[in-house]
């Protein structure tokens, strides 16, 4: 085991970095304008936090319409056909772009990076600031969608035009432009926070910290800022002319003024795709970390987890038009992408099983944040293999845009959104607040969720291969999809949403226990080895009393010839 010396002018450095001034803050300083990272974390997470909460009135209200088509929901009233069309859109926006995002990147990057590394803070902290502030913006804009005459955005997150471009076709002319605004606000505000966790990661790190010491879940964030970057470009520039397109009337994405609709599908899936993985990674990362402190092992293949990430990124570039097969794409081209989305599926796969060695062997301790991190494997798992129907050309043709579709969509989705978010969230949660959660509240909260979302989505593979499409009101209109068996199948998923989110109640149930109540937590309660755990938990301003060193890599569990099973990256030999 090769272990790293600092150098004198390492040392040098590092004790100017430790030496920074920290001084009291004020309320409104530390709270609302605050250039601390873990403030600037809390803000994206419980922001994020607020509108999952929308989002999920959002899809209760229309899994209920489905399910009981024409009757009052509860909290709503009656859902119009124009209801229907802007919760469905809204929902899968908020759930993309104002939640996975704002919890998986902005938060744990912000909150993690910094202390994984072993410095005191990003390495601009002003532009932290402004990439949270841009992001609320981003959040006041959409809402006020809700609430201009029309009502919100009713064509689909996706945004095909030329639903979107005309308002006669989605009847939102204010709506669905300050929708488009709001996505492109947010857009900026992880460019600004993207240029943040690399730039750190890249040249803040603690002395002797190689980048084969630095943690995965840090190289997960700081390659998903990369991709996003890289994927965002063209997209902005569709958004700007489908503005244009709105309010102008011009006519880039308008085939009566020469325009080609097909053009924004390129567009959005050049860069859609590539968001897939810019979400999936950081969970990925979580779960690394997660699975080798409780099952006391090394990761296994570290450098091919890393290289099987760099190779994912780039391919996820060559894969968007599978989403365009019934687009009227030359079939030969669909052929190319078929192959290039098979090939995807190899380093994704690849690292799944490299989890599942690192597993193998160990002394797995079923704590509540490792249940969800096997969950996550499990999950994600059934949504990868459900791809490949989906990836094949010829398949495609029958189950596009069906509830096949929402279903595998949903089953590599919610792993990484909501089941990563909440890996990360209990085996954090002792450093973020100083309290430990309440274990059995945890597991409730876990076993509810896991099977509610099971039974909502296990019946849509179904419905889907029976040609169910998605984006339908009311399926009392189409005789054959309209018997009872079918619809006893939506009653069940609709059951099954709503068990997924009453789940949800424990959870909080939990937090006001623990925030109240809560066992105090040790800087070390999980016996980790990375850097964050070094700090008090929580980590006051500045992160460390005294600015660490890395000595190794940082899953070094059970080597043999130590009493301890752990080796702290900061500990010498």
């Amino acid at each position: 085991m090769s272990e790293v010396q600092p150098s004198e002018a390492e040392h040098g450095h590092h004790d100017d970095h430790s030496q920074s001034e920290h001084h009291e803050q004020s309320f409104a300083s530390k709270y609302l304008f605050s250039l601390d990272h873990k403030i600037i974390a809390q803000q994206y997470l419980w922001t994020g936090i607020l509108m999952v909460l929308i989002g999920a009135f959002m899809v209760f209200v229309f899994r209920m319409q489905l399910a009981f088509p024409g009757q009052h929901v509860p909290g709503w009233g009656i859902v119009t056909q124009a209801n229907y069309n802007s919760l469905v859109t809204n929902h899968g926006t908020i759930m993309i772009f104002w939640f996975a995002m704002p919890v998986l990147i902005a938060s744990f990057g912000n909150f993690l990076i910094p202390l994984m590394i072993g410095c005191d803070d990003m390495v601009f902290p002003r532009i932290n600031r402004l990439s949270y502030q841009v992001f609320l913006l981003s959040v006041i804009v959409l809402i006020a969608s809700f609430l201009v005459p029309g009502g919100g955005f009713g064509g689909a997150w996706t945004a095909y035009p030329p639903l979107s471009a005309k308002s006669e076709y989605s009847m939102t002319n204010l709506g669905s432009s300050l929708w488009l605004i709001a996505v492109a606000l947010e857009f900026v505000a992880f460019l600004l926070g993207g240029i943040n966790f690399i730039t750190t990661a890249m040249n803040s790190r603690a002395p002797g910290m190689k980048f084969t010491n630095i943690p995965i879940v840090v190289w997960m964030i700081v390659i998903a800022s990369i991709l996003f970057m890289a994927s965002v470009g063209p997209l902005v520039a569709g958004a700007i002319m489908l503005l244009f397109d709105q309010q102008v009337g011009t006519g880039f994405f308008d085939p009566d003024k020469g325009g080609d609709p097909v053009l924004w599908q390129h567009l959005f899936w050049f860069f859609g795709h590539p968001e897939v993985y810019v979400v999936l990674l950081p969970a990925m990362g979580i779960v690394a970390e997660i699975i080798t402190v409780f099952s006391r092992k090394k990761l296994f293949g570290y450098k091919t987890v890393l290289l099987t990430v760099i190779a994912t990124g780039i391919l996820s570039f060559f894969v968007w038009a599978h989403h365009q097969f019934i687009a009227g794409i030359d079939p030969r081209m669909a052929n190319i992408f078929t192959v290039t989305t098979v090939l995807i599926s190899i380093p994704i796969a690849e690292m799944i099983f490299l989890y599942i060695a690192t597993l193998y062997g160990g002394s797995i301790t079923l704590s509540v944040p490792m249940l969800w991190a096997l969950a996550f494997l499990a999950e994600f798992l059934l949504g990868g293999s459900t791809g490949l129907f989906l990836g094949a050309s010829g398949a495609d043709i029958y189950f596009h845009d069906t509830y096949f579709v929402v279903a595998h969509f949903h089953y590599t989705f919610f792993p990484i959104a909501v089941i990563g978010f909440f890996a990360g969230f209990t085996y954090w949660f002792p450093k973020m607040y100083g309290k430990h959660l309440n274990e059995r509240l945890g597991q409730i909260h876990f076993w509810i969720t896991i099977i509610g979302f099971n039974l909502c989505f296990i019946p849509l593979f179904v419905l889907g291969s029976a040609g169910q499409h998605r984006r339908i009101y009311d399926y009392s209109n189409f005789p054959e999809l309209a018997t009872p068996g079918l619809q006893n199948l939506r009653v069940i998923a609709t059951v099954g949403l709503i068990m997924t989110l009453v789940a949800q109640v424990f959870f909080f149930i939990n937090l006001i226990v623990s925030f109240r109540n809560g066992r105090k937590a040790s800087a070390n309660p999980w016996n980790a080895n990375t850097l964050e755990w070094v700090a008090p938990s929580p980590p006051p301003h500045g992160n460390f009393a005294e600015m660490p060193t890395c000595y190794r890599a940082p899953y070094e569990y059970s080597v043999p010839g130590r009493d301890k099973d752990y080796w702290p990256q900061n500990e010498s030999s």
